[in-house]
């Protein structure tokens, strides 16, 4: 099963992968009936394992078991409104559950977004993760070595139902001269192909970041373009941060409500920062198509060097205080630039649709046939309003 992950922000544990590093880890702040239910996952999954036949012998094997272990979780899902009836169930948890129900009827009656069953079950996981994720790139061009996969297309990272195998693929690809980076998940989206439970590790943080969650994951279920993951990440990531704000100002939860003006404010601040560097660092492979690996990592310190010096006091939050101890490479840069890579063509196009959230979903959706979506949103704000 191919996983659509989000970019937490951000307790989480990146493992950054170099010839000689594979395992260093780096803590981060950068977040129907039910039986009916079952046997449509059955023949969804039985489509999913015969159509792999037609496929070649290893990415069979891997599908062949993404799907198993998908179907491992649907099978668990219990409804939400059976857990509230548990009157032994923990106040907090009771109360992440009813925030999650809240958070996806406003994310339909105001944000315009997909109506589907998402998040009205439960799947207790007794884990951290649910998955983890292994970015791949090379390391002569900031560019990354894609994945392909039936459906759905290309992706910039592949998925994995456990830690051990994630670590064995970035060690295999490590071991071919890449960089590579994998970390773990606490939430994806199945894109409406399958009734996406609420898991146990979307309850770990803030309340505002399950909002966040919720509402990013259900823009990957209402709007998806095949093949353009940086494309969908990142309006999922706007759609997630404004969302939110939104659904706390209808709330009139202020002391919340500035908690998150100030996340996204930083958020901003952070996209402008990677953005410009990812650019300026594209430019130096261009300059220096053969680089010696102390001229590489001279320019990943110079980077966390302008992070400390140039954005670092700009922050109003913690969330991004681990960059500058990370060790980067071009998977660890071009994963965070696939969720925090230019975000303000989208900042533009709500603001010129006039703050109107339905209008801008189905501005976003008209890019669904789109070969570039990015060039096309630019070029859609970029026109005056008489044009």
């Amino acid at each position: 099963m191919v996983l659509l992950a989000r970019l937490r922000k951000w307790p989480a544990y990146f493992v950054t992968s170099s010839l000689t590093s594979c395992d260093e880890l780096v803590t981060v702040r950068l977040g129907c009936s039910l039986l009916a239910c079952r046997i449509r996952t059955i023949l969804a999954s039985v489509a999913i394992i015969s159509f792999s036949l037609l496929l070649n012998g290893c990415l069979v094997t891997y599908l062949v078991k993404s799907g198993y272990n998908q179907f491992k979780i649907l099978n668990d899902r219990v409804p939400i409104d059976r857990v509230l009836k548990n009157s032994n169930l923990p106040e907090n948890e009771r109360h992440k559950l009813e925030l999650a129900l809240e958070a996806r009827e406003f994310a339909v009656n105001y944000l315009h977004l997909r109506a589907t069953k998402n998040y009205t079950t439960f799947v207790d996981l007794h884990r951290p993760y649910v998955s983890w994720i292994v970015t791949v790139a090379y390391k002569n061009q900031l560019k990354q070595r894609p994945f392909w996969y039936p459906i759905v297309g290309s992706l910039p990272y592949k998925g994995f139902f456990s830690s051990s195998e994630a670590k064995a693929e970035a060690k295999k690809y490590a071991g071919k001269g890449f960089d590579v980076m994998a970390r773990g998940v606490t939430a994806y989206s199945t894109l409406g192909w399958f009734e996406d439970p609420l898991l146990s590790t979307m309850l770990t943080g803030p309340d505002y970041d399950l909002v966040n969650t919720i509402i990013h994951e259900s823009t990957h279920a209402t709007i998806y373009i095949k093949s353009q993951a940086d494309f969908n990440e990142r309006m999922a990531t706007y759609v997630g941060g404004l969302g939110a704000q939104l659904f706390y100002r209808q709330k009139g939860d202020t002391k919340t409500l500035r908690a998150i003006e100030m996340e996204n404010a930083d958020d901003e601040l952070f996209s402008k920062f990677i953005s410009g560097e990812i650019s300026g660092l594209k430019k130096w492979y261009a300059e220096h198509p053969h680089p010696t690996e102390d001229q590489r990592q001279s320019q990943f310190e110079k980077i966390k060097a302008d992070f400390a010096l140039r954005l670092q006091p700009k922050l109003q939050t913690d969330n991004y205080s681990g960059f500058a101890k990370m060790k980067l490479n071009n998977a660890v840069l071009l994963y965070l630039g696939t969720y925090e890579y230019d975000l303000s063509d989208f900042a533009r196009l709500y603001k010129k649709l006039g703050g109107d959230f339905g209008k801008f979903i189905q501005a976003c959706k008209n890019f669904e046939k789109s070969r570039d979506p990015s060039a096309e949103l630019k070029t859609l704000v970029s026109k005056s309003p008489s044009s």
